[in-house]
């Protein structure tokens, strides 16, 4: 429980949570990954909770799901099921175990018996529901198809589906593991436990986000990190909105026991971080400067990519 509460925005429900990790059974997690973009290092919270509950025995999916990037305006069919491909290697690249299960969408969610329960499903849903569950994630903001009120609906259908325990995602999914939780049981079906990980801020201190770029890929060059790190946002003394700040706690010392920040003598000389709370604490402060930040941010985050990188290399293959 220490473990699997870490570095995340909730769980719904603890005791929940727990109960289910004292319980005989064989457990289910899983992540519905919409297939639109490049794997970066937004998903590594997502991906390292993945490896924690694979660590203890838990069985994980990842739903590639191509007819929900369809539904919200992310290509042609043929494309998604490209970059879903893409994904796929990133995701096995950045450490899952080979019995992780990967599944298309479009594998079951065609099947007359999948599309009856959907609409059974829209039958307890609210049109004002399914709207709000796709606030965050629909590509169109404003005048949105029906394609995205379908969406909502599909993704909780899925964790019936698939027969999961466990619904894994960003705290952008909430509302719709919420509408799962609230409406499966309407159905007779089983009640999801939900983790949430928190959405890393993008370099230029917005949202992280394939579209906007403001990102690092998983499989970046060592080049390219240095390059966009050095021009990251990284205000001094300020840790709201710093994107810089966010790697460190959900990357660098996610994956790290300690955490040295090399700097030369006339600058204080090397200091050495426990967590990542005294790192902050010291930033705060004004005791590290950003750009002793940023720098000692590329060879971490370089040293943690190289094993993804020497796997797929350094080119989107999409």
């Amino acid at each position: 429980m220490e473990m699997l509460i870490k570095n995340v925005e909730e769980v719904v429900t603890e005791p929940e949570l727990e109960s289910a990790l004292g319980s005989a059974s064989k457990l289910r997690a899983y992540v519905g990954f919409e297939p639109s973009g490049s794997v970066h290092i937004g998903h590594l919270p997502l991906i390292t909770k993945l490896k924690e509950l694979q660590s203890i025995g838990v069985h994980i999916i990842v739903l590639l799901a191509d007819l929900h990037a369809y539904l919200n305006e992310k290509g042609d069919i043929e494309h998604i099921r490209a970059v879903a491909d893409y994904n796929q290697r990133c995701f096995a690249a950045a450490g899952l175990s080979e019995d992780t299960e990967y599944i298309l969408g479009s594998s079951f969610q065609l099947d007359s018996e999948y599309m009856l329960d959907v609409l059974r499903l829209a039958t307890v849903t609210t049109e004002k529901r399914a709207m709000r569950s796709m606030d965050e994630l629909s590509r169109s903001k404003t005048d949105r198809k029906v394609s995205q009120m379908l969406y909502p609906l599909m993704q909780a259908m899925d964790i019936a589906y698939l027969d999961i325990d466990i619904a894994i995602g960003g705290i952008d999914q909430r509302k719709i593991h919420m509408l799962a939780r609230e409406n499966l049981p309407k159905l007779g079906l089983k009640t999801p436990i939900c983790i949430h990980t928190p959405l890393l801020i993008g370099l230029d201190g917005a949202k992280m986000s394939s579209s906007l770029g403001n990102y690092i890929s998983i499989h970046e060059s060592e080049t390219d990190i240095e390059r966009k790190l050095k021009s990251a946002f990284c205000p001094p003394k300020v840790v709201e909105g710093n994107p810089v700040l966010h790697i460190y706690r959900y990357a660098i010392f996610a994956n790290m026991e300690a955490v040295k920040i090399e700097r030369k003598p006339e600058y204080g000389g090397d200091v050495v971080y426990n967590s990542y709370d005294d790192l902050e604490r010291d930033y705060m402060a004004g005791k590290l400067h950003p750009q002793d930040l940023k720098q000692n941010a590329i060879r971490y985050l370089n040293e943690l990519l190289a094993p993804i990188r020497a796997k797929i290399g350094t080119a989107k293959t999409f």
